[in-house]
């Protein structure tokens, strides 16, 4: 199966990263998003995408400029899709949201095109039947800032052509990915497998009052060699997220140490904007946050 032209649906966070990493490689790529002015407001972040690509990857001014060459933009499903080799979902963590796009989009796109969805809660198995075409239908999932943290998780359901799954792996390598093949949906897939137990851990540490947070990342970074702490991790994911994650659990089960988390989170920096990288403060103060000194690890 050869791929050529790839359509991003959904130009937030992860959408805008991976329709530019893809044009970047080479490939023929149209974002689509709910209208004209969403659009708008994607094409500028590129511009501050293109500076991180020259700063971390050398990219030159003239790769830049062919890629921005290589992008498309609608707002119209059809026409976004209209010569799709493959399709990658990257449109809000809703089940309906998710379900209503599929709805739309197994109307409009050729026979031939692949769909993709880069959910990182939700399981392939869950919109299968939803796509018109189960068996071209996994899960490629990416991480935040996909040009330096460059894996790509690849997750079918039971229904997936291992031929399409092969597809999509050698897809993630050609554009600069490490790509993680998984073998059975997990929710979670690996990585947040792995990073979630760590976080609640080290969230629970804190709001119990074992220690505090710099200790605690200190202690990681020095036991473990890792680069940051699990709070720095939180500030550069979003508290937010962290704060949806813990009231979720707290709603479903009453978890004493959830409520405790909960109220903590929210207190502490969702009531204050302090919100991890993207305000400029959560746990630690950007640009210049106090892991990054010198003397930290003493």
């Amino acid at each position: 199966m050869d791929i050529k032209n790839v359509t991003v649906a959904g130009s937030g966070v992860l959408g805008y990263q991976i329709a530019f990493q893809t044009a970047f490689h080479g490939y023929n790529v149209t974002v689509y998003d709910i209208n004209d002015e969403v659009l708008e407001k994607a094409k500028a972040k590129f511009d501050i995408l293109g500076e991180a690509f020259i700063k971390d990857l050398n990219a030159t001014q003239s790769q830049l400029d062919e890629a921005r060459g290589r992008m498309q933009y609608s707002a119209d499903l059809a026409v976004a899709t209209q010569h799709a080799d493959l399709v990658i979902e990257a449109v809000p963590e809703s089940p309906q949201i998710k379900t209503d796009f599929y709805h739309k989009l197994a109307k409009v796109a050729p026979e031939k095109t692949i769909f993709v969805t880069n959910s990182s809660t939700l399981l392939p198995s869950q919109f299968a039947g939803e796509t018109g075409r189960p068996a071209k239908f996994l899960a490629l999932h990416f991480a935040n800032e996909i040009w330096k943290h460059n894996t790509a998780e690849i997750m079918g359901h039971p229904g997936t052509d291992k031929e399409v799954f092969d597809t999509i792996v050698g897809f993630a390598k050609t554009i600069g990915m490490v790509a993680l093949p998984l073998y059975k949906e997990q929710p979670g897939y690996i990585v947040n497998s792995l990073l979630v137990p760590l976080l609640t851990a080290a969230t629970n540490l804190l709001v119990s009052g074992v220690s505090d947070a710099e200790t605690i990342d200190k202690t990681w970074m020095v036991a473990t060699g890792a680069p940051i702490g699990p709070f720095a991790i939180l500030d550069i994911v979003g508290i937010t997220t962290a704060y949806n994650i813990n009231k979720m659990a707290a709603d479903a089960t009453g978890d004493a140490l959830k409520v405790q988390t909960v109220k903590y989170l929210k207190e502490q920096f969702i009531d204050k904007n302090k919100l991890g990288v993207s305000t400029g403060e959560g746990f630690y103060s950007y640009p210049n946050p106090a892991y990054k000194a010198k003397d930290f690890l003493k």
